[in-house]
Parts: structure tokens; sequence; C-alpha cells
């Protein structure tokens, strides 16, 4: 039996140690933490009883993944629960804009700017299953579907704030902004419109659900697969050095180009080594979970009801803010996202208390207390929810990369998403996941098709992994 090992335990490393058993390999992943997971992990942090996401929450990629399509994650208990509504972003004047999962539901609550909605986003939603044999693969490849894959290219290379022109309202240009933000990048540059665009699409096809009983029963899915298939995952198993690896036949690294670097050392390549080290991180996440009497009181009807809220008012206000972001300034009214998980999962909350999840964006490495700013933005569309606030859980930028080493700066995209960044990640080359050294390949969200808890980066190396194998067995 030819062997594997897997350093790191999020949905990419474990993605890819599935791929792998499956094939009939022997498969050890060696994880730092005591618990497997990476992004993907849940826990009680406010109040007893109270279940909340650690960093990952909503997934229209996870339902969306061609790889996780393929594994059943069903037989092991996974199952996505959707909210009434899925995503609003509400304005001052107290209306909102809300994406559902039907496009024509979403093109009416839109009204004047309905028809320029379905026109744009109409054949990306219809066709996103064939879309995402595409774009969830390198951007080195014959695609399976030129015409789709072009037709999503027209939208995707434009700035966001450019292609938010074909809207009207404040409601519907708001609501492209909120999804487009998600980038972490600024949204009047090129290819920022990229993010938004597959995201609205993925969320007409799937929905943005949650997973019931939290994101850590995708991983306990994954988990449970791998042993199905003789893998096994070893927890509080730190790799600093490239010494500490058992011997294996292919090794692939969830972990950032930095930890590459580290654990490789002299032998990655020189050429490797510079475009690693140059690799460019993006701005910081900000996380604060609340335990909400009640919930939050929300002016808009829609956003009670919505599984995700973006807050951050305008198109306008939402850009400026991400601008200010990626130049290293905090933001007196920074981009916050707020997912209410419960009320698509109520199992997450005690009685009439209820797990609330929020972050922000600030700038990468933010070492100063965000959480004022946070509950300001929030209490502007929600009059009153300080009242309501019984517990308070509060991860910084730097924590965020004490509690996933990945996460540097606080940087939970794992990279910013540059132009190039975003389709040649970690490098340029015909090979993102090969790092150079034999049968060594990086899989973390640092390579395509990015970020996500959709599983594909690592189902990806671990096809390259495979071809290597093949060619050298």
């Amino acid at each position: 039996m030819s062997d594997a090992v897997v350093v790191g335990s999020g949905p990419n490393g474990l993605a890819a140690a599935v791929a792998l058993a499956q094939r009939g390999f022997g498969v050890t992943v060696l994880e730092a933490a005591d618990e497997a997971g990476g992004g993907a992990r849940s826990a009680e942090l406010t109040l007893p009883g109270l279940l909340h996401d650690q960093c990952s929450a909503v997934h229209p990629t996870g339902c969306g993944s061609p790889f996780f399509h393929s594994l059943g994650l069903e037989r092991h208990g996974v199952a996505w629960s959707w909210p009434e509504v899925d995503l609003a972003h509400p304005l001052d004047s107290g209306s909102a804009g809300v994406l559902r999962r039907s496009l024509e539901d979403t093109a009416r609550g839109l009204g004047v700017d309905g028809r320029a909605w379905r026109a744009v986003f109409g054949r990306p939603a219809a066709g996103f299953d064939a879309l995402a044999e595409d774009l969830f693969r390198p951007v080195a490849h014959l695609p399976k579907h030129p015409v789709q894959l072009a037709n999503f290219g027209m939208r995707a290379l434009l700035p966001a704030t450019g292609l938010a022109r074909a809207w009207r309202s404040d409601e519907a240009r708001a609501l492209f902004a909120g999804i487009a933000a998600h980038a972490f990048y600024p949204l009047n540059r090129p290819v920022s419109a990229a993010i938004g665009t597959m995201l609205t699409a993925a969320g007409h096809r799937y929905g943005w659900p949650v997973a019931r009983g939290g994101s850590q029963s995708i991983v306990d899915a994954l988990v449970a697969l791998l042993a199905e298939h003789g893998g096994v995952v070893e927890t509080g198993r730190p790799v600093h050095r490239y010494a500490d690896l058992p011997p294996s036949d292919v090794l692939l690294l969830d972990l950032d180009p930095a930890a590459a670097v580290r654990i490789l050392g002299p032998q990655l390549p020189a050429r490797v080594r510079r475009a690693y080290t140059r690799y460019r991180r993006g701005p910081g996440a900000y996380k604060v979970d609340l335990a909400v009497q009640g919930g939050i009181p929300w002016r808009n009807e829609d956003c009670r009801k919505a599984g995700t809220v973006h807050v951050g008012g305008t198109l306008e206000e939402v850009a400026r803010a991400e601008r200010d972001v990626y130049r290293g300034t905090m933001p007196e009214r920074p981009f916050v996202l707020v997912a209410q998980q419960y009320l698509a999962d109520p199992q997450r909350s005690s009685g009439d208390v209820h797990p609330v999840w929020t972050y922000a964006h600030v700038p990468h490495g933010y070492e100063g207390d965000a959480t004022e700013a946070v509950l300001r933005q929030i209490e502007r569309f929600a009059p009153g929810v300080r009242e309501r606030i019984l517990g308070t859980f509060v991860r910084s930028a730097p924590e965020m990369a004490r509690y996933n080493a990945n996460y540097i700066g606080g940087d939970i995209a794992t990279g910013a998403n540059t132009p190039v960044q975003s389709v040649l990640r970690p490098r340029v080359a015909v090979d993102p996941y090969a790092t150079g050294v034999p049968g060594v390949f990086l899989c973390s969200a640092a390579t395509p098709p990015g970020p996500g808890v959709h599983g594909m980066c690592g189902y990806n190396a671990a096809l390259s992994a495979l071809r290597y194998h093949a060619r050298h067995a």
C-alpha cells in the first residue's frame, strides 16, 4: 500500500485525505490543534447551551461543492438547513436588499431592478453546476463548459462597483456590494466582481444554507469517511520541520505558503521559495459572538428572517470601508457580517437565547478593539440590541491567527484576492499545488479555487499527487 501524509485537518486537508484514501492510500492526517476542523469548528463560546461556529458559518459553496456531492456526506450526518430568507442587507431608510434562493422571488423583491438582476445572474445561476466544474479547478485547464465560463468571465473581470451600475436602486446595489465584499478587496478594482458573482449564482442555485449542528458536522463527516477507508487523524501533532514527518510516498500541506517554506526549508527550490515568500496576505477579520435574548431586533422584517445579514449601508459606504481596510486604516463604520444560523437550525439556541455570529473586516494584523464599532453598526439597523445581549466572545485579528495558524494577521481568506492571486494563487505555475519538492503538494485555501468550505483545493491537490505517484510508482 502507498502511504500519504496530510498536514492540517481543515476541510481541504480532510478532502485531500479522503480522496487519497478512496484510491487505496494509507493516509495519516497530522493536526497541531487538539481537535480536527481548522476553520470549520463549532463550540459553546458565550453561554452554556449556545452553539457558535468559530469561523466558517454559512455554506453556499459547500452545498454546491462537486467533491462534497460525490461523497454522500449525508450518510455521515451532514444536513443542510435553510432560513426563510437567505440574505438581507439593511439600509438606513428601513428597507433592505434581499436575496432568496429563488431568482424570481429575488427579482420581484427588487422591483425596478428585478429585470436587470435576472439578466446578470440568470445564466450563471441556471448553469452553476456546470460552471463550478471549471471555476473550482486551476485556471490552466481545458474548460469543460467554455460558453458558461466566458459568460461568467464577462462579469467577473469587472470591478464590483462597475457591475453594480446595472442596477438603479440602493437596495440592489448594496445587496451586491455586500456579497462582493466577501473578497476582502477594494470594490473599485478589476476582478472584484468575481467572488460576488460566484456567491450570488451559488445562492440562487443552492441558497445560503448552514450545516445542522454546526460547521463542525462537515468536519466530523469527513473524518468518519476517512476512517471508513482506513485513514486516521492524529491531533496534538504540530509539524515544525520536515524531520518531524513520518515517511510517505506523497505529502500534502493544508498550510499557508509561509508554513510550507518553514517546514520544507532548503529542499524548496529557490524560485518557489521566492514566490511563497512574496505571497500577499489580505485584511483581517475581527470576530464577535453574541448571546442575544429574543434575537436581534432588526427594523427591517426580512432581516429578522435572514440567515445572513450584511451590515454596511449603501454600496458607496461598503466600498469606502473596504478601501480603507485594504489600505490599513480602520474605518469608523466597518463592513460587518452577521449570521443568525439558529433561524435554520434551532438546536443551536437555548430557549429564547440565541447565538449570533458576527465579524468585521479590519486591517491586516489590526491590534485594536473593534467590538464597539461592530455593535454600533448592528445597532444602527437594530436599535435596542445592546439591551438584549447576555454574553459576548471576542476574537481579534491576531487571535484569529492563534486560533488557526493559516490566518496570518487575521486573514481568514488565506491570501489577498488581488487580480493575480484570484486566479494564480499561490504562484504562477502549470500545477499550482506542486511545491517543486518531489511528492510534496500544497492543498490549502492559498491554492485554487481559494477560500470556502468546499474541499476543492484539497481534492484538486490530491489529483495532482495521484498523477505524480502514477508517474513515479
